[in-house]
């Protein structure tokens, strides 16, 4: 009776091991690969689901089937040859990445609707220069969500059509604002060279995703774009929309207030500056 008061106190109750669950991964298998092959496959496969599942139930109905292993208790002592350990410098404004200043999202809409108006500016001279119309620009923004508009010729989108207008206004619309919401969110995190990052950056990385993908997007637009003058207008879009979205006021974000009193308060250095640190000599600072 001692020996098996000890041989229960050192197992552990786990269930019993069955083998039909593979079995009947294996049936599943032949009945979806006789869809394709053979209905004796899938046959086949029908009778081991069937008999699986019924062992299986077996095993667990009525009474689930168990089992005891044993164990041994042992003691593992962790060590390391290391004496030290080798830790980084941590700067407390090291998480400048997180911006503790933001805008509004107004301020993204303004400036979504003022780099939206800029970048017509490329795109009419794009149309008086080499179509001489002022609708073909437009004409071709709204061709992308036109089917009926595929095949025709640049004579026709260099017309006026109502219908281009509103649908070439809306998708305008929507894009800029969207982009410039980006803008208004993107800028803080970037405070040294905030113009160089909307004016030039931004949009040249928004023109080579766009330019791999317009393909998929808009077989149209991909066929008839000009590249040469969409990345200017897209710069245009960005120097105007990062100028408005920087002359906006910001406002404090929940990460302004988990830095120390100091450094809010203004009284150990400007923030997101690193602090300068006195030297030691003869024992005193």
């Amino acid at each position: 009776m001692e020996h098996e008061s000890n041989t229960e106190h050192n197992a552990v109750h786990m269930p019993a091991p069955t083998v039909w669950p593979m079995v009947l991964a294996l049936g599943l298998t032949l009945i979806i690969t006789g869809m394709v092959t053979s209905a004796a496959i899938s046959a086949l496969g029908l009778l081991l689901s069937l008999a699986a599942a019924l062992g299986w139930f077996r095993e667990v109905l009525p009474v689930e089937a168990h089992l005891m292993v044993e164990t041994h208790d042992e003691e593992i002592e962790i060590s390391s040859a290391r004496k030290s350990i080798d830790r980084l410098p941590i700067d407390p404004l090291h998480r400048k990445m997180v911006p503790i200043e933001t805008f509004r999202v107004t301020t993204g809409l303004k400036g979504g609707i003022a780099g939206g108006i800029a970048m017509i500016v490329p795109a009419t001279a794009f149309s008086l220069l080499k179509y001489h119309s002022l609708w073909y620009a437009m004409n071709l923004m709204a061709a992308g969500g036109f089917v009926s508009w595929a095949g025709q010729s640049n004579e026709f989108l260099a017309q006026f059509h109502l219908q281009g207008l509103l649908a070439a206004l809306i998708i305008h619309t929507i894009a800029s604002l969207l982009v410039g919401l980006l803008y208004g969110a993107m800028l803080p995190m970037f405070p040294r060279w905030p113009i160089l990052t909307a004016g030039f950056l931004a949009p040249l990385i928004w023109t080579g995703l766009l330019r791999s993908t317009l393909a998929i997007i808009s077989p149209v637009l991909n066929e008839r774009i000009n590249w040469f003058w969409f990345i200017p207008s897209q710069i245009a879009f960005g120097l105007v929309t990062g100028y408005v979205v920087n002359l906006q006021a910001r406002v404090r974000t929940p990460q302004f207030q988990a830095l120390p009193f100091a450094l809010r308060a203004g009284l150990h250095g400007a923030i997101g500056e690193p602090v300068e640190k006195t030297s030691k000599k003869d024992g005193q600072e």
